[in-house]
């Protein structure tokens, strides 16, 4: 293949337009003849640079609308045609067709168009037609064409080009030619997923996604596996669009976990001070109280032990006091709506310890897809995003919840749904006080919950479990009586499940018996 390609002529249409008048102040300096389109062309011009026109390489004018400038042979030829080809050389002297060396190219705006809320004809004209096009034309043919379609490239561009005399290098131009088709790839997805959107349609017989790469990662769950993180162009706040203030940058299960953490505890954005404690995707506590020191401590409690080393994250902004608790174990990340100085001050002291801080907390009731890949495929569901309303709870036993038992089955049901199934929630007072996790059996989870309890009480001195007297839910339905007898067991009052066993009536009459009060969801929130 051809190595070293000098540049000789430029075809830039971008809509970015940042930083393009010192690119091509360069590119006329190293004596490259500048072509470009309408807007541009316009820029360029006033800036004092030579530039042609392409209506004037074509022979067309642009016309309806913009929509067709440079789809035209002498434009696509110029791209396209191979320079070490006879009959290609022979049909460009043919024609007129002059090469193009260089394409500088990005896109109609059609994302932050759609992010606007524009209406459905202004998103149709920020299709892009013309540039995809000849990006992929351009990238094709790099074995003698370079391809920009980023301005973070346009100063590797101009490295490259001094490093090698007014010439590219192949090596550069192949990975040039990787980024322009993963962009029209990001684009087009970017386009059927917001055609899908508008008619509605749930699954379309093909769909891709598409990522910006945020960050390199040193590894993935394990040392042996490669990792990166990519975003997905979203504005929904959490650990994507949080800004990192000190710390070593965020491992593959730092990023996992502080997303959990995040959006298990934007449950409580308007339930006053809350904090939620993440280990390996699972709460290991969850708090509510007057300040969020003590929701922070309340969580703490749940589980001192697993609370080590784990992901801290509140529903307010991150204060002195609560940092100064914070400090006092070893934790791995902190992620709030903000941080005060003072906050960020005490946690200087602490260079591992991560402090991420986002503009707000992510709205649990949004819309939106979760994917996960298998073997051969690909999984996409809607994010669980429901939400209960009290009213449509449905109180199937003799005796019905008193108020606070009511306040914290509500409470225990917003955890469940971010506890891995099968998954036991026990909450008192506001505030988790055992979780079971992840368990093959509903009853196992509950007793290993029951049993965490016991062990907290223990190193707390206190004279009982916190299960006594305790509000329980499960993600999912009791099979049995055997799970909720060994709820009733540990000294829970109260349940709320979502109902729909075929054994729900022994169930009830267990509860019945045990004198517990227990509310049908309707609803369950499994999270494999």
């Amino acid at each position: 293949m051809t190595n070293l390609v000098p540049i000789g002529r430029a075809l830039i249409s971008v809509s970015d337009k940042s930083g393009l008048l010192d690119l091509a102040r360069a590119l006329h300096g190293m004596g490259v003849e500048l072509i470009s389109t309408g807007g541009t062309s316009s820029m360029l011009r006033t800036a004092g640079l030579p530039v042609r026109d392409v209506s004037d390489v074509t022979g067309f004018p642009e016309m309806m609308d913009g929509r067709v400038k440079t789809l035209h042979p002498l434009v696509h030829g110029g791209l396209l045609a191979l320079r070490d080809d006879d009959e290609h050389l022979v049909a460009m002297a043919a024609h007129g067709i002059e090469p193009i060396d260089l394409l500088i190219v990005n896109l109609y705006p059609f994302e932050e168009t759609v992010a606007k809320g524009a209406d459905h004809a202004t998103c149709i004209e920020n299709i892009d037609i013309g540039g995809p096009a000849m990006i992929r034309a351009a990238a094709k043919n790099h074995k003698f064409v370079a391809v920009v379609t980023d301005p973070a490239d346009y100063a590797p561009l101009l490295d490259q080009l001094k490093a090698q005399d007014g010439a590219t290098s192949l090596a550069f131009r192949q990975k040039l030619a990787l980024s322009a088709y993963a962009k029209t790839a990001a684009y087009d997805t970017a386009v059927s997923t917001w055609l899908a959107g508008q008619i509605k349609e749930k699954a379309p017989r093909n769909r891709s996604f598409a990522g910006k790469l945020a960050q390199t990662l040193r590894y993935g769950e394990n040392p042996h596996q490669s990792a990166a993180f990519y975003t997905d162009g979203s504005k929904r706040e959490g650990v994507a669009t949080a800004r990192q203030w000190q710390g070593k940058e965020l491992s593959y299960n730092n990023i996992n976990d502080t997303d959990a953490a995040f959006e298990l505890v934007a449950e409580f954005a308007n339930a006053g001070p809350a904090c939620a404690i993440i280990k390996h995707a699972n709460p290991c506590g969850v708090g509510q109280a007057g300040s969020l020191k003590d929701a922070y401590l309340r969580a703490y409690h749940c589980d001192q032990t697993s609370a080590f080393g784990g992901i801290v994250a509140l529903n307010q902004p991150l204060d002195a006091e609560t940092a100064e608790e914070i400090v006092k174990i070893f934790t791995e990340v902190v992620i709030a709506p903000g941080a005060s100085d003072e906050a960020k001050a005490i946690f200087a002291a602490k260079k591992n310890l991560r402090l991420l801080t986002t503009a707000g907390l992510p709205d649990p009731r949004a819309a939106g897809l979760a994917f996960k890949q298998v073997s051969g495929g690909m999984l996409v569901q809607d994010r669980d995003n429901g939400w209960l309303n009290p009213a449509d709870l449905k109180v199937v036993t003799k005796r019905a919840p008193t108020e606070a038992e009511m306040a914290d089955l509500l409470f225990a049901w917003k955890v469940a749904k971010h506890v891995k199934s099968n998954a036991i929630v026990y909450v008192k007072d506001g505030a988790t006080v055992g979780v079971g996790a992840g368990q093959m059996s509903r009853v196992d989870s509950t007793r290993i919950a029951a049993r965490k309890a016991q062990d907290m009480a223990e190193a707390l001195g206190l004279p009982q479990p916190l299960t006594i007297g305790s509000s329980v839910a499960s993600d999912a339905f009791f099979p049995f009586p055997d799970g909720l007898l060994t709820v009733a067991e540990a000294g829970a009052t109260a349940v709320i499940q979502p109902g729909g066993s075929m054994n729900d009536a022994a169930v009830i009459a267990a509860a019945d018996e045990a004198g517990l009060a227990m509310v049908f969801t309707g609803m369950r929130h499994f999270r494999h």
